[in-house]
């Protein structure tokens, strides 16, 4: 290897370095290429899932208004966002009635269970690690959902998880705003570097699963 080449890890690695500063959450690494072979092998897996990471996602917007309602703009921006994320609920769940899917129960997410593990206690670290904590599952969520989007061959899935991917985004560039509301700007980018570093160990760590994260 030539100087001033770096290793597929070492790439993935240095995702997002020196980006704390800006208006988005860019991930410390990358999602292993393998995922989205596996991902499209089982979509029908991968649609189940998705529908809980739907229904999860509503219901944490409505439980951050119930929590927080005194930040500035968060009420009415999370009963949006809540609107938004039982939107694509619907539209996922109509895809896998389609296909002729249940929903069953939901068996868990390692990865958001992980997560949650890497937050604080006390009133107001839990607050900013709540906001930044969903934030880099936007995050994640929207490189997955793009990759999803790339790789599927039918047209009009295609079409929906591309949008779902644009959507995604602008969530995670929401809850970062959230956070930058209720802390100074040090703080959220000393803060967002720590659990980004976790959440790139903890992707890490996990086994590929036919889920969204």
């Amino acid at each position: 290897m030539r100087r001033g080449e770096a290793t597929q890890e070492e790439g993935e690695q240095r995702v997002g370095e020196g980006k704390l500063n800006s208006d988005e959450i860019t991930l410390h690494r990358a999602t292993d290429p393998a995922w989205l072979t596996l991902a499209l092998s089982r979509f029908d897996e991968v649609l189940i899932d998705h529908a809980h990471c739907e229904k999860k996602a509503a219901a944490n917007a409505l439980s951050l208004l119930q929590a927080f309602p005194e930040v500035p703009g968060l009420p009415a921006q999370m009963a949006r966002l809540a609107r938004e994320e039982a939107a694509h609920l619907a539209r996922v769940l109509q895809i896998m009635e389609d296909r002729g899917l249940i929903l069953g129960r939901d068996g868990g997410d390692p990865y958001a269970q992980g997560l949650q593990k890497l937050m604080r206690n006390g009133q107001k670290d839990r607050q900013l690690d709540r906001f930044l904590v969903a934030g880099i599952i936007e995050a994640r969520s929207a490189e997955r959902l793009a990759l999803l989007a790339e790789g599927l061959t039918d047209v009009a899935l295609k079409k929906f998880y591309a949008e779902l991917a644009t959507s995604e985004d602008g969530h995670q560039k929401l809850f970062l705003r959230l956070a930058r509301e209720i802390a100074p700007g040090d703080v959220v980018n000393t803060r967002l570097a720590e659990l980004l570093t976790g959440e790139a160990a903890l992707i890490a760590a996990l086994p590929l699963r036919a889920a969204i994260h």
